[in-house]
C-alpha cells in the first residue's frame, strides 16, 4: 500500500509540472481577468456581472496578445511583447516551485534556489510557446503579385 501512494505522488507531480507549464503561457490573461473580475466585483456588478467581465478582459488579453505576436515581423517588438507573457509565467513558477520546495528541501536557501530556477524555467517555457506563434515565412518577402513556387525547379516529366 505505502509503495501504491508513493508512485502515485510522483506521478501527481509530474502531471502538475505538466499542467504547469503547459498552462504559463496563460497566466497573463488570468491575471488579467481575475484583475478586471475583482474590480468589477467591488464596484457593485454582483458575482454573474464580474465573472463575465473577467472571462471577456482575459479572452481578450490572450487573443489581443497572440495576434499582435503572430502579426508583428519585428524582432524588437516581439522582444517587447514575449516579456509580458513570460513575466507573470515566471512569477507563477517561482511560488509553485516554491511552494514544491518546501515539502522536500531542508533550508530555506535551498528553497529560495530551487524557486528561482523553476521561474527561469517557467518563464522561458512561456516565451517559448509565446514563439511558437510566429509564422514560419518571417524574414522572406514576396513580390506583390506573384504566388510562391515550392517546387519551381522540379520537372514535369517527373
Amino acid at each position: 500500500m505505502l509503495m501504491i501512494g508513493i508512485v502515485l505522488g510522483f506521478i501527481a507531480l509530474g502531471y502538475f509540472c505538466w499542467l504547469l507549464f503547459a498552462l504559463a503561457v496563460y497566466a497573463l490573461p488570468f491575471f488579467a481577468g481575475v484583475t478586471a473580475g475583482l474590480a468589477a466585483y467591488h464596484s457593485g456588478s454582483g458575482p454573474i456581472g464580474a465573472i463575465a467581465v473577467g472571462l471577456i478582459a482575459g479572452v481578450v488579453t490572450l487573443v489581443v496578445g497572440q495576434i499582435a505576436f503572430a502579426a508583428v515581423r519585428s524582432p524588437v517588438m516581439r522582444a517587447t511583447i514575449a516579456p509580458l507573457f513570460a513575466a507573470p509565467a515566471a512569477v507563477a513558477g517561482y511560488h509553485a516551485t516554491l511552494g514544491l520546495a518546501h515539502i522536500g528541501a531542508p533550508s530555506q536557501d535551498r528553497c529560495e534556489i530551487l524557486a528561482v530556477i523553476g521561474a527561469i524555467v517557467v518563464g522561458g517555457t512561456a516565451w517559448a510557446r509565446m514563439t511558437v506563434l510566429a509564422p514560419p515565412n518571417v524574414g522572406r518577402r514576396v513580390m506583390a503579385g506573384s504566388t510562391p513556387q515550392p517546387f519551381a525547379s522540379a520537372s514535369r516529366d517527373g
